[in-house]
């Protein structure tokens, strides 16, 4: 009986396992390619946001128009509000984050917006999940140090507050019960939102297009955005959400790597020491108990 009920769990396992690695590694490659964009003043992050959101809701309605039978638009106005948010404080952040440093700060937020909503539901926290938040906190602390490395403390709280509007959005798609259909609509509904960025493009002096900033936005938008978040509403969908959770904590690590091979980042002791202590730290606040 046992080795039925394990070898089915196995088969449920690999039913998302692909999904969920299509997925992060879209995540981390958005961190390369908005900080691409943004590198030597390519394109101004308003405008990579006005690209991003746009061409993935394009992207994600002919989807679900093409499918046969058509796909009805889902979604809701707090996933549109929560995503443009999410994508306008992530390019603002990255004007001064490098990639690894970035998803390190973006990622850290999301788990303590997670668990924060746990806790809140009434769930339950161990000892051992505690030390291992700590721990987590002491390695942010560690990459906020003041230092010729440290992120500037604008950039890291802009990012922060991304990473706490994408919790919500990966908390709002546990319910999805058609998740293409609800990333396109989210999509959509986050395109009324892009007004709120005309007072910054007037601020900043208008905008900055060039071609390469305008491909890394649509690779962003379509790529990266448009089919990895609907293909990450699914793999929700089948997850609790400290798996979720748990899956995310690869991203940094992914992102880092494509920060030092496709950006020439610098690959500092500081990170290393930082992805290290907050990996491990939500790693052990998270590991099953056996």
């Amino acid at each position: 009986m046992s080795t039925g009920t394990t070898t089915l769990t196995d088969r449920k396992a690999r039913a998302w396992l692909w999904p969920a690695l299509f997925s992060l590694v879209a995540f981390a490659a958005n961190s390369v390619f908005c900080r691409l964009a943004l590198r030597d003043g390519a394109i101004d992050p308003a405008s990579f946001t006005v690209v991003r959101l746009a061409s993935g809701a394009l992207f994600l309605m002919l989807l679900i128009r093409l499918r046969k039978p058509a796909v009805p638009q889902g979604g809701s106005w707090r996933g549109g509000l929560a995503l443009f948010l999410y994508a306008f404080l992530f390019s603002a952040a990255y004007l001064q984050l490098g990639a690894g440093a970035g998803a390190l700060l973006l990622f850290g937020a999301v788990q303590i917006t997670m668990f924060g909503f746990a806790a809140y539901k009434g769930e339950r926290i161990t000892p051992r999940m505690l030390l291992g938040m700590l721990i987590a906190f002491a390695g942010l602390l560690v990459l906020l140090l003041p230092g010729a490395e440290a992120p500037p403390l604008p950039s890291a709280l802009l990012m922060a507050a991304s990473g706490v509007a994408w919790g919500v959005y990966s908390l709002l798609g546990k319910g999805s019960p058609r998740p293409l259909a609800d990333t396109a609509g989210n999509f959509a509904r986050s395109l009324p939102c892009l007004v709120l960025l005309a007072p910054v493009l007037w601020v900043g002096g208008g905008t900055q297009l060039t071609a390469p900033g305008l491909l890394y936005a649509l690779a962003s938008g379509v790529l990266a955005s448009g089919a990895g978040y609907a293909v990450w509403y699914g793999v929700v969908r089948q997850v609790s959400a400290q798996q979720a959770a748990t899956m995310q904590l690869s991203v940094p690590v992914i992102a880092a790597v494509g920060g030092v091979c496709l950006i020439g980042e610098p690959l500092s002791i500081r990170l290393l020491v930082a992805c290290a202590v907050v990996l491990g730290g939500i790693a052990l606040a998270l590991a099953p108990r056996r």
